[in-house]
């Protein structure tokens, strides 16, 4: 058994299909209805495969959801570059940079429904 994908809902699939492919670096690598009049969009990660499914309901109601409840996070190697190159797009830190006591850096932003990022420097052998 493997992971496939994580679906998250999304308000604007074409705003959120740019900025996992433009911010993140993910390729999307397909599209399709659901049965249920959905429209999903799935961004892979080329390193692992995983796939994020967006998911944009036409008719569907208002969401929120409560914090600190999902985040996904990515690894990234150099942090600080990545920090400066996000705020040259003009999207800052929401949390961070901190490291941990395994001497990892992280730092989190905010993809643009809210859902919570996680950017993680692994500490150095």
């Amino acid at each position: 058994m493997r992971i496939l994908h994580t679906r998250i809902r999304v308000r604007d699939l074409e705003r959120s299909v740019a900025f996992y492919r433009d911010v993140l670096g993910l390729e999307e690598s397909g599209r399709s209805d659901s049965p249920m009049g959905n429209r999903l969009a799935y961004m892979r990660d080329r390193a692992s495969g995983h796939e994020i499914e967006l998911c944009y309901q036409p008719e569907g109601r208002p969401f929120a959801f409560p914090e600190d409840i999902f985040h996904v996070a990515f690894e990234v190697s150099d942090l600080s570059a990545v920090g400066e190159d996000l705020a040259r797009r003009g999207i800052p830190f929401t949390d961070g940079p901190h490291v941990s006591r395994s001497g990892s850096a992280l730092a989190f932003i905010d993809d643009p429904d809210g859902y919570e990022i996680e950017l993680l420097q692994r500490a150095k052998p």
